[in-house]
Formats: C-alpha cells, structure tokens, sequence
C-alpha cells in the first residue's frame, strides 16, 4: 500500500483559513458504508442522524498555546519551539532550526521569564528542554505562547478559543480536536435531550497525529506515542453500551485511536492513563466504533488513511471529490463528515 494512494488534488481556495462564526453552520456530508450513499446537510442536522441510545465519545483535550519564540542566550539567534508534551518541569518540543539547539543550549522567552535548557537531543527535530521559570506555567505559556495553529492556516486567529472545543477541559495538546469543534452548547443539550449519552477520553494531540508520512510504503511508518486517559465511569459506559449492541460513535480520529487501542489491547474498555501509537489504515478491523464524526483530512495523511480503513478507501476518495465539487471546506477550520 502506498503512501501515493491517498493523494488528491485540492483547490488551495478550500482550505479554510478562518472559523465560521457559528460552528454549527458547517456542512455536514453523510456517508452511508452499507448503501455506498453520500448525502449532503449541515451539522446541525447531525442529531437527526442520531438514535436514542447511541453513546458519543468525544476527546475533551484542551489545546495549550504551546507555540514559543525564544533567542538562544549565546547567540541571540531566535529559535521556535512547539510544545508536544510537558511531564512536570519538563517539555519535549518540536523545534524549528534543531541544528543549533544542543545539549546545554539555553533558550529565553519574554526577557527571561521563562527559560528552556536543553537536555536531551532526539530525532526528526525533537528535543527535551528544563523550564525554568517562577510561578504558573500554564499562566506564563499564556502570556507569551501562541495557538499552534497548522502550517497551512495563514490569517490570524482573532478569538483564540475557536481553537478549541466547547467541551476542552485538560490541558496539554499541541492541536485541536477538530472534528468537536462543529459543536455548540445548543446542539449538545438536543443530543442529550434525546437520549443520547455523551462520554469523554482525554488525548493530548501530539506529534503522532500531525507528523507527515515521509515513507513510499505505508507499512513502514511509525507513529508517535500520544498520552490518553479513560475513566473508570467511562470505562464501565463504554463496555456496557457493547455488550447492550449500543452504537458508539466516536467524535474524531483522536478519539478513535483510544478507543481501539483499548479494545485491540484488552478486548475491553479499561480505566487507565496511557500511551498510544497505533496506525490504523485499509486492512484493520474496527472493534470498538460503530459510527465516526470527523473532518476533511490533508492528502496522504494518517488520518485520511484511518477514515478510509473504516469505509474503504474507493468510496472516501470518491466521498473527497464530492466534496471538492460541493465546495466542502477542508482541514481544521473546514466542513464534516458522519460515516455510518
């Protein structure tokens, strides 16, 4: 399977730059495995699409402004790091000029109210910084950090809580969710009001989500280990709409890769905090959803081969192109699609 089998050609005026003013207003394409149907509406319509009964899984991650510009102290050269991933006083990050950050270098934020020394050098630009720093972490990073906003958004981000989901309460992602960010207060109490059940993972979106496929053959590449958590109470919803043949749909691709790896670890939702690198493109076997909510993914990307492992990948491909005729939105700040 290659990498190459997931391309398509996408008008770059479909790229959505900007959130809609209401979230809610997004398209919505339905696609149906079963009859091989597409059908269009807009995501409000989403509950008609919903059964009493049904459980949505929704990742309640909240995005950290984890974008930093610094200077090197020796050399005042600036350097851009993005947080991945914080464990105490400690951050792996993502750096843009790698090469002349070296164990020992030491970076300063905000005229020194906050300083990173780096302590260990990994691959592909990575490295693991000390923070040193007085105070509140979270409310410095606020202060001088911006919303890692994806490369292939160009406009400034006025509000920078359209960067997350209503529903964000843990922090520590380097991205967003998107496929949450359609929902408003309004739409979650309806889903509710009719007897749906709402359940929430924690993933901190990490490098193994955004990180490109560089390799021909898809079998070769590695993703990167993200921290999740389940809940006991969680847990025990989730093994029981199962073994009650309950619909779980699963809100994002994030979502999803907790999910199954729960069920192809265990063969059963456990409580746990944990790590997860699992790659999941044509040829998997879905264990735990039975529906997934999502957005519109870059060409050759690892999320476009999850979407296509869960219908296949001729009818996703056909379902992108319709999208693109329809003039869809794409990517973060773009339109959805209900897979069933």
């Amino acid at each position: 399977m290659k990498t190459s089998d997931f391309s398509f050609e996408l008008p770059k005026e479909l790229i959505a730059q900007t959130p809609l003013s209401n979230r809610s207003a997004s398209k919505l394409m339905v696609l149906d495995k079963e009859e091989q149907s597409i059908s269009h509406h807009h995501f409000d319509e989403l509950i008609n699409f919903l059964r009493p009964n049904d459980l949505l899984v929704m990742n309640n991650t909240k995005v950290i402004p984890a974008r930093l510009f610094g200077t090197k102290e020796e050399t005042h050269a600036h350097v851009e790091l993005l947080i991945l991933k914080i464990v105490e006083n400690k951050a792996e990050c993502l750096v843009g000029n790698a090469k002349v950050v070296k164990i020992g270098t030491v970076i300063t934020f905000g005229e020194g109210l906050l300083k990173a020394l780096c302590v260990e050098v990994k691959d592909e630009g990575i490295r693991v910084f000390e923070l040193i720093f007085e105070g509140i972490l979270m409310e410095l990073l606020d202060t001088l950090g911006e919303m890692p906003l994806p490369p292939y958004i160009h406009e400034k981000l006025e509000d920078k809580n359209r960067y997350q989901t209503v529903y964000a309460k843990v922090e520590g992602s380097a991205a967003a969710p998107t496929a949450g960010l359609h929902f408003t207060p309004e739409l979650l109490k309806q889903i509710k009001d009719k007897g749906i059940s709402i359940a929430e993972i924690t993933l901190h979106v990490g490098l193994g989500t955004f990180r490109p496929v560089k390799v021909d053959d898809v079998h070769q590449h590695v993703m990167h280990l993200e921290e999740y958590e389940v809940s006991e109470e969680v847990a025990t919803l989730l093994n029981e709409a199962k073994s009650n043949s309950r619909r779980i749909i699963s809100i994002g691709t994030t979502t999803t890769r907790v999910l199954e790896s729960q069920m192809s670890r265990y063969g059963k939702f456990v409580s746990e905090q944990s790590s997860t690198d699992i790659f999941i493109y044509p040829g998997y076997q879905f264990k735990a959803i039975d529906a997934l909510v999502t957005n519109f993914h870059l060409p050759e990307s690892t999320l476009l081969m999850l979407v296509s492992a869960f219908s296949s990948k001729e009818f996703i491909m056909k379902a992108y192109q319709e999208a693109i005729d329809y003039e869809y939105r794409f990517f973060s700040f773009g339109d959805s699609m209900l897979i069933q």
